[in-house]
């Protein structure tokens, strides 16, 4: 998660988050590359002490930066493209979950059983949480999910616009009210995974955080069966 010291993006834990950092680091150096090149060119102009009195035109130099900002931008136009298509491509999910926007908490409802599980999932007050908790972050009950498992996960919203957001998994879709959004996600890794709302939904839109666990798949049957069984 993103801590007071991290100036960086969060530790990718899916395959598209990963992309998504490594497109981040290429526009990045194709940036400092531009801005290196422009300061050199400004700061060689500011100390020239020659002129030219009779240069009225350099179409050698008009057609040169014309075709260099070109070729620059369909190094990064490709690669961004491919990754776009990357993230619409839609998998066929072993588990599917909705999860619903209120003001201010979330629900989860795991539809693929016979018997439907469905929990509210509330933030953990400042004043009720462990001393080592997360202030704001933490919940009383935890989106369990498998890791190494194509998730698919159906979001909607109860009242007003809600925005369910994960950032390590590179996930962030809209809850829009009589409206079911869609996206898939593949946890590569075990671990807790802290998100927000990130659309602005009233009074309290800051206290309704997102966690979710990632466990292997036989940790998450077993929770299945004890929640489905009580």
């Amino acid at each position: 998660m993103a801590t007071w010291s991290n100036l960086n993006l969060q530790n990718s834990t899916s395959p598209l988050m990963e992309q998504l950092t490594f497109f981040h680091d290429h526009a990045l150096l194709i940036l400092l590359m531009i801005t290196i090149l422009v300061a050199y060119i400004m700061i060689s102009l500011f100390f020239n002490q020659f002129t030219h009195r009779y240069l009225l035109e350099g179409q050698m130099i008009e057609v040169i930066w014309t075709i260099l900002p070109a070729i620059t931008l369909i190094f990064i136009a490709l690669p961004s493209l491919r990754l776009l298509y990357l993230l619409d491509e839609s998998m066929d999910p072993l588990l599917t979950i909705k999860t619903i926007g209120h003001q201010w908490y979330w629900s989860y409802e795991y539809t693929d059983f016979l018997t439907p599980y469905e929990f509210d999932s509330y933030m953990i007050p400042y004043n009720e949480s462990d001393f080592n908790g997360f202030r704001l972050l933490d919940v009383d009950n935890r989106t369990i999910l498998p890791m190494l498992t194509q998730i698919r996960m159906l979001i909607t919203a109860a009242d007003v616009l809600h925005s369910w957001t994960i950032p390590a998994l590179g996930v962030k879709v809209d809850a829009t009210p009589g409206r079911l959004n869609q996206t898939s996600f593949f946890i590569n890794r075990p671990g807790l995974f802290y998100g927000q709302c990130s659309e602005i939904c009233g009074t309290n839109h800051s206290f309704m955080p997102i966690v979710l666990e990632s466990v292997n798949t036989k940790t998450f049957i077993e929770w299945m069966n004890f929640n489905l069984n009580n």
